[in-house]
């Protein structure tokens, strides 16, 4: 039997050619030039970690201004001051009805409310489709948890919290409030509420440390960049339009 070149090769496994052995040449090249180099001297290795350090600090400088600016201002339902105004942030919704983490907050509101610490509650959130309403649901859960119907104020254009602190400003006239929201974002509300101007405190609602929780505090360490570039260059929200009365009749109901 007269053997094929090859045979008895698995794969016909065929000795190297001068092309093969040129085209493997070249991938290492490539590799090697796509490989990060570490310098060879000591004191390029310092400057390495140094730079790598610079980097690390940058990166955490939003979170760490967040904390700086805003843990004296984190209280407990029974001993943030009193204000006239709470406002809570939209925090999703499951069929229509607000997520666990959004109805905790709401109970808050609620709990502020009936203690006399505020007279007036903000629902700001997420209205951008019809579907999808956001500060209706909030009032809803808020009338079920026995606050007035007028005494609760909705912001349909609260897309972030940038936009609903900026337009509780500028929108409804609001200077001093007590802001409701998880732990893990009652820092970045502050923060950025006082930036548009209003004199905040917040009160943390605690939270089951479920995948969510995990979720919300990751998403906080990116959050904080976007929210000092707000802080420092206070953009426009998405939508502004003329002012509106609704705060100031709501404090007018609960006056009478």
């Amino acid at each position: 039997m007269r053997r094929t070149p090859g045979a008895g090769r698995a794969g016909g496994d065929r000795p190297p050619t001068d092309r093969s052995r040129g085209a493997a040449a070249a991938l290492r090249g490539a590799v090697a030039r796509l490989r990060p180099r570490l310098p060879r001297t000591r004191r390029g290795r310092r400057r390495a970690v140094q730079g790598l350090m610079a980097v690390c600090v940058l990166a955490l400088a939003p979170a760490t201004w967040l904390h700086a600016v805003a843990d004296p201002r984190v209280r407990t339902v029974q001993d943030v001051p009193a204000r006239q105004v709470a406002v809570v942030f939209g925090a999703g919704l499951w069929n229509g009805k607000p997520s666990p983490y959004l109805a905790n907050r709401l109970r808050t509101a609620a709990a502020l409310y009936r203690d006399g610490k505020v007279k007036v509650v903000l629902v700001t959130g997420d209205n951008s489709r019809a579907e999808y309403d956001e500060p209706d649901a909030m009032r809803t859960f808020l009338v079920g948890q026995g606050v007035p119907d007028d005494r609760i104020v909705s912001d349909f254009a609260g897309f972030d919290t940038w936009d609903s602190c900026v337009r509780a400003k500028r929108i409804f006239g609001i200077d001093r409030a007590v802001l409701v929201s998880q732990g893990f974002h009652i820092r970045r509300a502050i923060a950025l509420c006082r930036a548009a101007g209003i004199d905040a405190y917040g009160v943390g609602v605690d939270a089951k440390h479920d995948a969510t929780w995990y979720y919300g505090g990751t998403r906080e360490v990116a959050a904080a960049g976007k929210a000092a570039f707000d802080a420092l260059f206070k953009p426009d929200p998405h939508f502004l339009g003329p002012r509106e009365p609704g705060i100031d009749d709501a404090l007018a109901a609960a006056a009478r």
